[in-house]
């Protein structure tokens, strides 16, 4: 393990460090109007949302490293109170890029990226027009996080007003990950596509009580072929499989069978079977030759 104390450590390297290991951060593309209305547009990473009710989205606008200044987006919402905060989606990410150039103050971001000014609703910032999803909202608070360069400033919205286009809901009206394409943003120059094979789902209710890690018989619990992400679905399952319906499978499942037959080291062998079978998304079946490894 490389072992670092943030204290010894350039802000700068520090800074890479931190952003290439929180990682994927979603990006803010935050629109502002100085006090005579003029706009400005900046993408930051440091952001996510942090309630529901009241509705609060946060990002973080850190004072520069090479100067110690501050930048237009947080004199702007000092002023007015006010941001809009859009989404940045994969077909949007070289105009977002564009967007991060330190243009001089009186520069029209919108303008030098070939983005479309559109005009809210309940608050004086413009949205980006091309953006799927955009968030009007009102200044809570900032918490400034040092006088340093490299120091952040919370700066904390409540959302006042919505706006989603229509084309990446689903038939529930609820917002499809493939079809909104949102970019993450990591380390340096390295970015992330949320959509396509990138997207899976995790099913583990919270609810419900799982079995957990505890429960699992030793054999799986110290296996040397099943995964973290096996043994972590396995711990999750809410009750054993069926004993019955596990051993049955030495007669009805022709591989089981064969391993069995084989002889040698079954164990292994039935968990890499079981392994195989979880990995592509069979989980019944996966489940009930991981214990069947365990219950011979």
């Amino acid at each position: 393990m490389l072992h670092i104390d943030p204290k010894t450590l350039a802000t700068k390297d520090l800074h890479q460090f931190i952003v290439g290991a929180v990682a994927p951060r979603p990006i803010a593309w935050a629109s502002t109007v100085d006090e005579e209305g003029n706009p400005n547009l900046a993408p930051y990473s440091f952001f996510n949302a942090f309630s529901s009710n009241p509705p609060i989205v946060v990002f973080s606008s850190n004072r520069r490293v090479s100067n110690n200044t501050t930048k237009d987006t947080l004199h702007n919402i000092e002023k007015t109170g006010e941001v809009v905060i859009n989404m940045v989606n994969y077909p949007l990410v070289r105009q977002m890029a564009v967007t991060g150039v330190e243009f001089p103050r009186e520069v029209n971001e919108f303008s030098k990226a070939g983005l479309t000014m559109l005009k809210s609703n309940l608050v004086a910032p413009f949205r980006v027009k091309e953006s799927p999803v955009q968030f009007e909202c009102k200044l809570e608070k900032i918490i400034p996080l040092g006088d340093k360069g490299g120091a952040g400033h919370l700066i904390i919205c409540n959302i006042v007003m919505i706006h989603i286009d229509e084309n990446v809901l689903d038939a529930n009206q609820r917002i499809d990950p493939h079809k909104l394409d949102l970019v993450g943003r990591l380390g340096r120059a390295y970015y992330t596509r949320a959509s396509g094979d990138a997207i899976f789902t995790v099913a583990q209710t919270q609810t419900d009580i799982c079995i957990g890690f505890d429960a699992l018989p030793d054999a799986i619990r110290n296996s040397k072929v099943l995964t973290g992400n096996n043994i972590g679905y396995l711990s999750g399952l809410l009750e054993l499989p069926s004993k019955t319906d596990v051993l049955q499978l030495k007669n009805t499942d022709a591989r089981a069978a064969k391993v069995l037959a084989a002889g040698g080291n079954v164990v292994a062998a039935l968990q890499e079977y079981a392994k195989e079978l979880l990995d592509a998304g069979d989980f019944k079946t996966g489940t009930e030759v991981a214990f069947l490894s365990a219950w011979l």
